[in-house]
């Protein structure tokens, strides 16, 4: 065992691999599903340098569990919020050369990090790397993880599927160079509370001028979307149009993406507020983009006005 900075390395050779990888969790209200990500986590043919985790509270994970695990875990408390929670982790990274981000429900193939170490050497110039998510559950009532495991043990593991560009990272399973990430000390805009919707868009734009952007279908995993400990309707819906309202006038993207966004979402939950099925709040969400425009139209709509809305 190895200690460098923050990080600490282990290898089965108990040699220094050739990167560090870090894994960081933000989490909230999924105490129970944390403890069984994590414990998935350490099935990976590469194991992590080390894992940070980032809860809204400490109720919301089982430290002894945590620090239970294989390798080196942190635990870093953060105000409140997918970003400030991230920004948390990113300012522990120490020495770490690649920084991976999974949801708290997120169930990566086992050769996941292994596959980030050989995409990362081999392609230097690339800062940002996003996966296939082979099953969503975040659509639907959620994928539990018995489930998930039998989607993978299944999947054929993307053979023969080329690596493509990509405008932003999936923010279940994010990677990223923290050399790109410490050239001008990027973090996640914490003027997005909460859920931070979005987030991930904008932090993977300022990334862009440093490198590429990729998917990789070797990347592979499965979102349980789970969905205890998500943000209500009407906040949600609120911030379908705020946040991207709020992208574009910070310039991270244009108005088409907004646009096409925000009408997608608005007419999803206006012809779901018709027939109301399954765990989506559509009704909820609609008043909240209501809200949010009728704040525009009155020139104080703002991403944090969600922390006011009931």
């Amino acid at each position: 065992m190895e200690h460098d900075s923050d990080i600490v390395v282990l290898t089965d050779a108990g040699e220094q691999p050739r990167l560090r990888i870090v894994v960081g969790i933000a989490t909230a209200g999924r105490r129970e599903v944390l403890s069984q990500t994590l414990d998935h986590l350490m099935l990976q043919a590469r194991l992590p340098d080390a894992v940070i985790v980032s809860p809204a509270g400490p109720e919301d994970i089982d430290p002894d569990h945590a620090r239970s695990l294989a390798v080196s875990a942190e635990i870093v408390m953060g105000t409140r919020g997918s970003c400030a929670q991230r920004n948390a982790i990113l300012d522990v990274c120490g020495a770490a050369d690649i920084v991976v981000f999974f949801d708290d429900d997120y169930v990566p193939a086992a050769n996941f990090l292994a596959e980030v170490e050989r995409l990362f050497e081999e392609n230097p110039d690339i800062v940002v790397a996003t996966g296939e998510v082979v099953a969503d559950g975040i659509h639907g009532p959620g994928i539990g993880f018995d489930e998930a495991r039998a989607i993978l043990a299944a999947d054929g593991g993307g053979a023969g599927l080329a690596m493509r560009p990509a405008f932003n990272a999936y923010g279940c399973n994010m990677v990223f160079r923290m050399a790109a990430i410490a050239a001008e000390r990027t973090r996640f805009d914490e003027i997005m509370p909460l859920y931070g919707w979005q987030e991930d868009v904008d932090f993977c734009r300022r990334l862009a001028s440093q490198g590429r952007i990729v998917h990789s279908p070797a990347l592979r995993g499965v979102h349980l979307g789970h969905k205890r400990g998500r943000t209500s309707g009407l906040r949600f819906g609120y911030s379908q149009v705020a946040n991207p309202l709020y992208l574009l006038r910070k310039g991270t993207v244009g108005p088409l993406w907004a646009l096409r966004l925000m009408l997608g979402n608005l007419a999803a939950n206006l012809i779901g507020s018709l027939r109301p099925a399954g765990m989506v709040d559509r009704r909820g969400r609609l008043k909240g983009n209501c809200i949010a425009l009728w704040e525009m139209l009155r020139g104080r709509l703002s991403p944090q006005r969600i922390l006011t809305l009931d």
